[in-house]
């Protein structure tokens, strides 16, 4: 099995293989990955050929820790690993890591680095490429846990699963004139997100205003923000991302401390979920609430309220040199 370094020219089938993939997401796509400014990172994406036909995508980057050379997925991306078709067989799956090892050592690295989509985002249930990652050396450097809620065939079924004080709390802001809609306004939540991050974290969005609205711009239909109002004033917002047909995901879920009591984002997630349920999705990704493995109790809990249980999101690591143990993703 060949691998090939990606070449915008040569190998313009990869969003659409992507798309059309078992386990491919919006994370995979070139459009999604090429809103990164030119610099950000070193771009080291493969593409695996079995003879003229292309069976699995790599997107990754090339990045270095304490003067270990390591090649890793996309860094710029929320889920990595290698991209395939349905319906791929396990020895393939075997041939195409024992391809990447032997290229990622010819080409000097000192370690591969995956971060895989946890497993509601495949089609079809399949776990052949994490056999052969174990069968070839790889071990997990890190298990974060995203909050999952199946979707029901109608929002009273995913009510039923809401904690008694989630109900109240929805009800209580639909009683309070909370009302929500499909917004444009990216500057007005991106307000509350900034001042929000800020006091209880003190860290900044992932995502610059500009950036955010330029993924907006690149997936009118894929990317949302839903706004909670009072009236003509936005309270709390969440902005989701559908990741794939399957899957849609709370990237971003942020209040205005100043209306905490009108419960903005129990009622956001109310809609959301119907939202999400009338447009077919099976899942609602409320994304990860452990960072390096360290939970945020509150966090979970308030995932938690709406019927939302844990997967993993796996990080494997395969190092090709011996070096210094404890390097983070």
């Amino acid at each position: 099995m060949d691998i090939l370094r990606f070449d915008a020219e040569k190998h313009g089938f990869w969003d659409a293989f992507v798309r059309s993939a078992n386990n491919g997401t919006l994370f995979h796509e070139r459009q999604f990955l090429n809103y990164h400014p030119a610099g950000r990172f070193i771009d080291h994406s493969l593409v695996f050929m079995d003879g003229k036909l292309p069976v699995g995508l790599f997107p990754a980057v090339e990045d270095t820790r304490e003067g270990r050379r390591i090649l890793h997925s996309h860094r710029g991306s929320s889920y990595g690993g290698i991209v395939q078709p349905p319906n791929q067989g396990v020895e393939k799956n075997f041939r195409m890591l024992r391809s990447l090892n032997r290229y990622a050592e010819e080409q000097g690295f000192d370690r591969i680095v995956m971060t895989l989509p946890p497993d509601i985002y495949n089609r079809q249930l399949n776990n052949y490429l994490e056999f052969a990652c174990f069968r070839h050396g790889y071990a997990y450097l890190k298990r974060e846990i995203s909050s999952v809620l199946a979707l029901e065939d109608n929002i009273d079924g995913n009510i039923a699963k809401f904690k008694s004080s989630n109900r109240t709390a929805f009800r209580r802001g639909e009683k309070m004139g909370v009302h929500v809609r499909i917004s444009e306004d990216f500057a007005a939540f991106y307000a509350i997100l900034k001042n929000n991050l800020k006091i209880r974290h003190g860290v900044s969005p992932t995502h610059s205003l500009q950036e955010l609205i330029d993924l907006k711009k690149r997936y009118p239909e894929r990317i949302r923000l839903y706004g909670a109002y009072l009236n003509d004033t936005m309270i709390a917002g969440i902005v989701m991302f559908d990741a794939n047909s399957r899957v849609t995901l709370a990237f971003y879920i942020s209040h205005n401390e100043d209306f905490q009591e009108y419960r903005g984002v129990n009622v956001l997630f109310k809609e959301v979920i119907a939202d999400s349920i009338l447009r077919g999705f099976s899942y609602l990704d409320y994304g990860i609430f452990t960072v390096d493995m360290e939970p945020n109790f509150g966090l979970a809990r308030f995932k938690e309220s709406f019927g939302a249980g844990g997967v993993f999101r796996d990080t494997l690591m395969l190092d090709l040199k011996p070096g210094p143990s404890g390097i983070k993703a």
